[in-house]
């Protein structure tokens, strides 16, 4: 106990000299102790404080001596004095610029190599890189003053090779249909617009009409030249308003009278012989004409059925006895001149 407090008589004593002769002489009185006692001593003397003059000794590797008068300033991690020095601060922490480049700089994700102190270092969603390093992935721009974007694989790409990686792929060439050019969209596919061309004769279709055949696209005529069905009449395509009849096609205006050439199309027609007839021109140029009524025989209105005998034809309806008027229809019957009559009604005769 003696020794102790010599020790801090001694220590107060020198505490206004300067600090480091004060550490030596610190230092030489606990040199001058023995065992544990020194040991003691120097924790005794590390916890000292004293109002108005001050000595604090810190024990251990990273051990410096401060003083209100003459400060220490000490890289964290070699304890080097850092005055008149370049340093970095790390997590509150001063560190010299050879300890951060060793111990405490990032990794550059282009080249996998420190990012030193004296280097520029440039961070996007804790990555880090050189700005050397920090280029476009496709055609190597630099990048540090300029727009980019990061894809999801990790790439870094300028505006113009982002925009030709992301975008929308013509259907025809394959290559990116970047943003603001003339482009032909169709059933959700993008074509650039001199690629959107006709299957058969493969002229860009721009703005005229189309038509598609499976996924094929056509122009208009060749779709007509390859698909259309060809009118029955003319023989050429049917584009639009056609009809059928007897399973053959018709151009609307092709469907017409034979005689008195007028539309049939959604009009009472009938045919004879391969051509189409409207009923006034049927009843009065071909139909027969009942031998009985001596009408048209057309099939239209009130019983359609026909009876012929020998050159001669009667409406169902007027088929019947001169004598009697019974029907004779799918019966037996005798002809006298013109005329016929049941069997009962020709013995009479």
């Amino acid at each position: 106990m003696r020794s102790y407090h010599i020790l801090m008589i001694y220590l107060f004593s020198y505490a206004k000299l300067d600090c480091k002769r004060q550490l030596h002489l610190l230092l030489r009185s606990v040199n001058g102790a023995s065992g544990t006692s020194a040991k003691n001593l120097l924790l005794g003397a590390s916890l000292w404080r004293e109002e108005g003059a001050y000595l604090h000794l810190e024990i251990g590797p990273r051990s410096y001596s401060t003083s209100t008068m003459t400060e220490r300033f000490d890289c964290y991690y070699c304890r080097d004095n850092l005055h008149g020095k370049k340093y970095v601060m790390k997590d509150e922490k001063h560190v010299c610029t050879k300890c951060f480049d060793k111990l405490c700089a990032n990794t550059c994700a282009e080249c996998r190599r420190p990012i030193g102190a004296d280097a520029k270092e440039l961070n996007h969603k804790n990555r880090h890189w050189h700005e050397d390093c920090f280029r476009c992935a496709k055609c190597y721009k630099p990048l540090a003053n300029e727009p980019f974007s990061a894809r999801d694989d990790g790439k870094i790409m300028c505006g113009t090779c982002g925009s030709r990686e992301d975008g929308n792929r013509c259907q025809a060439c394959y290559k990116v249909v970047m943003p603001g050019t003339q482009n032909v969209e169709y059933k959700n596919k993008v074509w650039h617009e001199e690629c959107f061309t006709c299957f058969e004769c493969k002229q860009p279709i721009r703005s005229q009409s189309f038509l598609n055949k499976g996924d094929d696209i056509f122009c208009g005529p060749c779709h007509e030249k390859k698909f259309a069905k060809k009118c029955f009449h003319c023989k050429q395509p049917i584009t639009s308003g056609g009809i059928s009849y007897q399973d053959q096609p018709w151009h609307s205006e092709c469907f017409v009278c034979r005689t008195c050439r007028k539309g049939l199309a959604g009009t009472r027609f009938t045919s004879h012989e391969e051509h189409v007839y409207c009923v006034d021109c049927y009843k009065t140029s071909v139909a027969k004409q009942c031998n009985g009524c001596k009408n048209p025989i057309t099939g239209f209105g009130h019983g359609t059925n026909v009876v012929n005998y020998e050159g001669h034809s009667w409406h169902e309806y007027c088929f019947n006895c001169k004598k009697c008027s019974l029907s004779l229809a799918n019966k037996r019957f005798v002809i006298n001149g013109e005329d016929i009559y049941c069997p009962d009604c020709a013995k009479k005769l």
